[in-house]
């Protein structure tokens, strides 16, 4: 059995399509929007509407955690537009998320990451789309628990939940074989960027299902750049898979 892992697509459509490519089947761990690259400030829906500059703005004042400026800047720049800014933004995402589902092959077992909108996934994922979140499957034989979403944040991302919400969700798994979640467990070599500088939300509730159940494996991204892409904990290997976005390269799993 060979699956392909990937997380973080944020609006890479055209590796998405070939992220199947000599696999029994996708996992997809959320995070297909792409709000703003911060790698490439032109590209996503902020620069889209605002242009470069004031993107560039926005990522300096996020790096530097200075999150009550970046919300001032967003407010103005959104009071200047014609258009609703709910409206505008559930337009840019309904655009992106006709491509990607459309990029998935068949099958795809996919969960939600913290930027993306739950509620529209109905309306784009076909037959061959399974979607999951605070659910198991079996696959080739082994158990597969999926999690979606993130942490609450200042950031304040659509899909951000309490963390006992979260715990309620890794909880209803049980025992896997193998853990999928959107964002990492709460160490913090698998939570710090280094390029953004920062610690990123893990969670607790993952590490502790960790502990407790000891999957063969935990499948996660949410943090791009982290300062450990692979570790042990306990006999669970945990593997980062969220740099989709910018190599165009699924993780493979093979049993």
């Amino acid at each position: 059995m060979r699956v392909h892992v990937v997380s973080d697509v944020h609006g890479n459509s055209d590796a998405l399509a070939r992220a199947g490519d000599g696999a029994d089947a996708l996992i997809c761990l959320g995070d297909l929007v792409l709000f703003l690259d911060y790698a490439d400030h032109s590209r996503g829906i902020f620069p889209d509407l605002f242009g470069t500059a004031n993107a560039d703005r926005l990522v300096e004042l996020r790096t530097a955690r200075r999150f009550d400026e970046a919300r001032d800047l967003g407010r103005s720049l959104w009071a200047g537009l014609a258009v609703d800014r709910d409206t505008a933004i559930e337009s840019a995402v309904r655009r992106q998320y006709a491509e990607l589902f459309a990029a998935f092959p068949t099958p795809t077992y996919a969960t939600y990451g913290n930027v993306d909108v739950p509620t529209l996934w109905s309306e784009y994922a076909g037959p061959g789309t399974t979607v999951l979140d605070g659910q198991r499957i079996e696959l080739g034989g082994l158990v597969v628990g999926f999690v979606g979403g993130g942490l609450r944040t200042p950031m304040r991302t659509p899909y951000e939940i309490s963390d006992e919400e979260y715990a309620a969700k890794v909880e209803a798994l049980g025992e896997v074989d193998v853990l999928c979640s959107h964002i990492p467990p709460d160490v913090p070599d698998l939570t710090y960027d280094t390029v953004a500088r920062r610690f990123e939300r893990g969670s607790r509730a993952l590490l502790d299902a960790l502990r407790r159940t000891r999957p063969r494996y935990a499948l996660f991204g949410h943090v791009h750049q982290p300062l450990v892409r692979r570790m042990r904990i306990g006999s669970t290997e945990c593997v980062n898979v969220g740099h989709f976005a910018s190599t165009g390269r699924p993780f493979a799993l093979e049993w």
